[in-house]
C-alpha cells in the first residue's frame, strides 16, 4: 500500500485519487524522474468570522446601604430657608463673635441661620477654653504653641464651614461635633 504524498495518508491499491485529500495518485511508472510531483495548489481557505464572545453575565448586586452622615442636617431645613439666609449664616463663619451678634438681629426667625449661630458658638468656646488653657500653662513652653496650633486648627475648620454654606449644606463643624460636651 502506498502513502500519498500531498498529505502522507495511506492510499488503497488502484486509486486514482488520495481518500482524505483528493489528491492525483502518481504511479512509479508515471513519475519517470522518481521525483515527487508537486502538490496541486489548495485554494486558501476564507477566514471564518470569530464569534462575538457573549458577554459575561451580568450578576445582580445587592442594594448597597450607605449609612447618612449623622451631623449633616441639611434636609431638615427647607430649601428656600437656605437660598434666603445663606449670607447671614456666611457672616458668623466670617466675623465671628460680632457675626453672631449680626445673625441673632437680622435672621432670628430662620431655623437654618440659628444653626449656623449655634456652631459658630462652638467655634467660640472652643477658640477661648483653648486660648485659657494656654494662658494657665504658659510656664511651659509647649502649652502655648499647642494652643496657637489649636486655634490655627480653629480657624481651618471655621473656612470649611464656610464654604459648606456656599455649597448650601448645614453640617456639624469637624472635630468639634465629636465633642459631647459641646451638644
Amino acid at each position: 500500500m502506498a502513502n500519498c504524498i500531498n498529505c502522507g495518508s495511506p492510499i488503497p491499491e488502484n486509486s486514482a485519487f488520495c481518500p482524505n485529500c483528493g489528491a492525483t495518485v502518481v504511479k512509479a511508472e508515471e513519475n519517470v524522474n522518481n521525483k515527487a510531483p508537486e502538490p496541486t495548489p489548495q485554494p486558501a481557505p476564507e477566514p471564518q468570522p470569530q464569534p462575538i464572545p457573549a458577554a459575561a453575565p451580568v450578576y445582580q448586586q445587592a442594594p448597597v446601604y450607605i449609612e447618612p452622615d449623622p451631623y449633616d442636617h441639611t434636609a431638615e431645613f427647607d430649601p428656600k430657608d437656605i437660598s434666603d439666609n445663606k449670607v447671614i449664616a456666611m457672616i458668623v463663619y466670617l466675623l465671628g463673635t460680632m457675626g453672631i451678634i449680626l445673625a441673632l438681629l437680622a435672621g432670628n426667625s430662620s431655623p437654618y441661620a440659628a444653626f449656623h449661630v449655634r456652631q459658630a458658638l462652638k467655634y467660640v468656646v472652643c477658640t477661648i477654653l483653648v486660648i485659657i488653657i494656654g494662658a494657665v500653662l504658659c510656664f511651659t513652653v509647649i502649652a502655648p504653641i499647642a494652643a496657637f496650633v489649636c486655634i490655627g486648627i480653629i480657624s481651618v475648620l471655621r473656612i470649611i464651614s464656610f464654604f459648606q454654606i456656599c455649597q448650601g449644606k448645614a453640617r456639624e463643624p469637624y472635630i468639634i461635633c465629636k465633642f459631647g460636651f459641646l451638644r
